[in-house]
């Protein structure tokens, strides 16, 4: 209960990660395996149309993609160095 609930606040403050993504994929810190494979987390994502609960039951079928969404943007925050982390105060 606890990560589901991290991975919820996390989505509320997802404007402040906008930021931390943008020197993410700049920085000279980050190793261009991290950057390749967040890549492919969010295009995968996006690409694959494997879905929990079909979309087409409207909002309930929103909560597995914003579940993932959320996830893939946690791996992305556990990839960045600590200095990233520290400037956005993120995790």
């Amino acid at each position: 209960m606890y990560r589901i609930w991290k991975r919820i606040k996390f989505l509320f403050r997802f404007r402040k990660s906008i930021p931390f993504l943008k020197d993410f994929f700049l920085s000279k810190e980050v190793a261009f395996f991290h950057k390749l494979l967040s890549i492919g987390l969010v295009v995968g994502y996006f690409w694959l149309p494997l879905d929990l609960i079909p979309d087409v039951l409207a909002i309930i079928g929103l909560v597995d993609d914003v579940a993932i969404f959320a996830f893939i943007l946690q791996q992305i925050v556990k990839m960045a160095p600590d200095s990233l982390k520290e400037k956005h105060h993120l995790e």
